[in-house]
């Protein structure tokens, strides 16, 4: 298991032909984690939005967070290194330790979870009027003209939405561990939240839909803006321990060598993934060189028939559909 702090792995490896040079990468392990022992600017996280919201704790290895409805779409995030659908099984926890919290109205939500990085910086995504594509996260309402509630929340690219939740309050200076998964195929997620390695709450009501399918690239620590109701929250807290476990790469066991004289690579593929060959002469300029080809969950091999006289780079492009 790699042991280094997110290193998310790229579906793009690359191959020398005719120049006896060989690049295959090992598959990284799919569970990561961050404590935050190092600033994370440096390890891969970057900021959308105000920065102001999202301060490293170098002393307590957290992150302090303000979740403020008045600002921006504002995001602490960092990319999966792949695309989640709803054909996968992911999960996320973390610690969460909140501070206090100020509602207005109906409330507003603070949210850790799984977003559409293009779709969450669209000025058209507003979280608390529901345009909001491609999200899986934890919420948190804290208790406003309503119940506080907890939720865990699934919205698919169709802005449908499916949640599980639990009225239960979370209590300033109380140290949470909260545990999200989805299972593959599953249209929702599920929640706990434990309490001293106590179950503290269980996400066992639903608010079902039909959900169809999701594309998530990262994991975010989430501010939203409001919608203009006074549906607003301030809130302060810290967020420490994550672990992110995603699917395993969908080019796995890269090898590439010569069959009758003709260039091919093969590997262990996964369903619902395109793969195709790609080439170039000068690492800058990339052509097909195979057809776009479905994965069979099976080993895949793609040749390039009109390859050319001389050295030639190889890489492979996974996309999902």
């Amino acid at each position: 298991m790699t042991k280094n702090r997110f290193p998310f792995y790229n579906s793009r490896f690359t191959f020398a032909v005719l120049s006896v040079l060989l690049v295959c990468p090992a598959a990284p392990a799919t569970t990561f984690t961050e404590g935050f022992a190092a600033d994370p600017s440096q390890n891969g996280w970057k900021i959308f939005g105000d920065t102001n919201l999202f301060q490293w704790d170098s002393t307590n290895h957290n992150l302090a967070v303000t979740w403020d409805s008045s600002q921006t779409n504002s995001y602490l995030y960092h990319s999966l290194g792949t695309i989640l659908a709803i054909d996968d099984a992911f999960s996320l926890e973390f610690d969460l330790n909140l501070a206090g919290a100020q509602t207005g109205a109906y409330g507003s939500q603070l949210a850790v979870g799984f977003l559409n990085i293009s779709n969450a910086t669209s000025p058209a995504f507003l979280r608390t009027l529901g345009t909001s594509p491609n999200v899986a996260e934890f919420d948190y309402f804290p208790p406003s003209q309503i119940s506080a509630s907890v939720d865990a929340t699934l919205i698919d690219a169709s802005n449908n939405f499916y949640f599980n939740y639990n009225t239960v309050p979370l209590n300033p200076g109380v140290l949470y561990h909260v545990r999200m998964a989805h299972v593959s195929g599953d249209p929702g997620l599920s929640g706990e939240v434990f309490t001293n390695g106590i179950l503290y709450a269980s996400l066992t009501n639903t608010f079902p839909s039909a959900i169809t399918d999701i594309r998530l690239d990262t994991i975010a620590v989430s501010s939203y803006q409001d919608d203009g109701f006074g549906d607003t929250v301030l809130a302060h807290g810290t967020v420490a321990n994550l672990v992110v476990t995603v699917p395993p790469p969908p080019v796995q066991n890269l090898t590439g060598s010569f069959s009758n004289a003709i260039w091919q690579v093969q590997f262990a593929d996964r369903t619902n993934w395109m793969f195709t060959l790609e080439r170039s002469t000068d690492l800058f300029s990339w052509t097909n060189a195979s057809s776009t080809t479905s994965g069979v969950d099976n080993l895949l091999i793609l040749q390039d028939t009109n390859a050319p006289a001389d050295k030639a780079y190889y890489r492979v492009r996974a996309q999902r559909p």
